[in-house]
């Protein structure tokens, strides 16, 4: 949200509650994951963070299926699958991000907003939002439109939802409040609703990473690679430099200082860094070429020993950012970095779980009070699949095995392999009737 932030809470006429060091952390993240432009300091052309983020993704998604005999659950789960990878990036981004649940005809959509789109104004003392505001943007005509939402809920658990629509002639201002109905898109909105139902939360699904805060101990998110930001930055400084040689071409030229020295303009003679100033003989003038070895080796050799920093800082399997040699893969490396890293994708695939649960039983209220077809908190179970976590092939051999010695019920194995619900007696009477022979 970026230049909205100080304009909103001026709108609102309340502070946002997150700390100076914390907004400036969110800040660096943000651009440590999308900046591309390289500058003479630092080349971020290995897109560390993007990079560590991606991985993690595909790995927490790489074989998710999610699943509900209930239609309304098994339509929000639908729902959710589409935004997931989304949602989850954006929180390994950030520290956090929120799914915005939007009603259609039969269910859900969702919305995704990055923790850099909230104005965090309130937390309760488990650091769950109770009052925030969000902010919407449309383009139409000649003017900028931006809509600005907040949302609180009270003790009692009862959400309020307030909406201010402002429009500019300018991108990157507020503007003057006018009426939602200026633009047709909101016209059906309210400028404050309570819903009559206690929803328990301001009415978004918060996904937000399970480590300790590492930058001011707040109740706040942090991003999958914050403890890792000042290796990042060397690695980007480290790529400069080797750019730099490169680009060069081994030689340099040296010159006699005074050549470089600015004029009355402050200007001077030589600037591109080719030329280095040398203060010799007052007496001895001129240009000379000094030509070095490039330092290629030195360069890549640091940069693999900061890459497999950054791995053990993030928690990530060795060689997924770095190049392992083969002798340097021991068995007890192996078994020791594939097994934090599969403690690390068990994490957000925990995280994704918990929003899961959230999602449904948000929908579950919202579509009751919206009088949406077999709105109810139905069940739902979540498979990760033959992945890092486990091997499904091998759980179900062993679950047959338990099955054949008679210390698990049948059912309860065939409920396992064909995704059945299996918690109560008219669930397991059906699985015997369709699925077991008689006799």
């Amino acid at each position: 949200m970026g230049f909205e932030l100080e304009m909103v809470q001026q709108a609102l006429g309340a502070g946002d509650i997150t700390t100076r060091a914390m907004k400036e952390a969110i800040g660096e993240w943000s651009r440590l994951y999308y900046r591309q432009e390289a500058t003479r300091e630092e080349d971020p052309c290995q897109r560390i963070g993007y990079t560590v983020v991606r991985k993690l993704t595909q790995a927490v998604f790489a074989e998710y299926r999610a699943e509900s005999p209930d239609p309304f659950t098994r339509r929000v789960l639908e729902g959710l699958g589409r935004k997931g990878c989304q949602a989850v990036q954006l929180a390994l981004i950030g520290g956090e991000s929120y799914l915005k649940p939007v009603v259609t005809g039969q269910g859900f959509r969702f919305m995704t907003i990055p923790r850099t789109g909230v104005v965090v104004l309130g937390r309760d003392p488990e650091g769950r939002l109770t009052d925030m505001a969000s902010v919407e943007r449309t383009v139409e005509g000649k003017f900028y439109y931006t809509l600005l939402e907040r949302r609180t809920v009270d003790r009692q658990g009862y959400l309020t939802i307030g909406n201010r629509l402002f429009r500019s002639y300018t991108d990157g201002a507020l503007g003057q409040e006018v009426a939602l109905d200026a633009l047709e898109r909101y016209s059906d909105l309210p400028p404050s609703y309570t819903f009559r139902e206690p929803i328990g939360s301001v009415g978004l699904v918060a996904l937000r990473t399970p480590m300790v805060n590492c930058v001011d101990g707040s109740w706040d998110g942090v991003s999958v690679y914050a403890p890792a930001v000042g290796l990042i930055r060397t690695i980007d400084r480290n790529m400069a430099l080797l750019e730099g040689e490169f680009q060069r071409g081994k030689s340099r030229i040296v010159v006699s200082a005074d050549l470089l020295r600015r004029d009355e303009l402050g200007g001077r003679g030589l600037v591109d860094d080719t030329f280095v100033g040398l203060d010799e003989d007052p007496q001895t003038v001129g240009i000379s070429i000094f030509s070095p070895a490039l330092r290629e080796q030195s360069y890549l050799s640091r940069e693999q020993a900061l890459l497999r920093s950054v791995e053990n800082l993030i928690g990530l399997k060795r060689g997924l950012l770095s190049q392992v040699e083969a002798q340097e893969r021991t068995a007890t490396e192996i078994t020791s970095t594939e097994g934090e890293y599969t403690l690390t994708i068990m994490d957000f695939q925990r995280m994704w779980a918990d929003g899961v649960a959230e999602a449904v039983r948000l929908c579950a209220i919202l579509g009751r009070l919206y009088r949406l077809p077999g709105a109810a908190e139905g069940t739902f179970s979540l498979h990760w699949g033959n992945g890092v976590l486990h091997d499904q092939q091998q759980h179900r051999e062993r679950m047959l095995s338990e099955v054949e010695a008679g210390i698990l019920a049948p059912e309860r194995y065939l409920a396992q392999v064909y995704g059945l619900p299996c918690q109560t007696a008219p669930d397991r009477e059906k699985i015997r009737r369709e699925y077991m022979p008689v006799g």
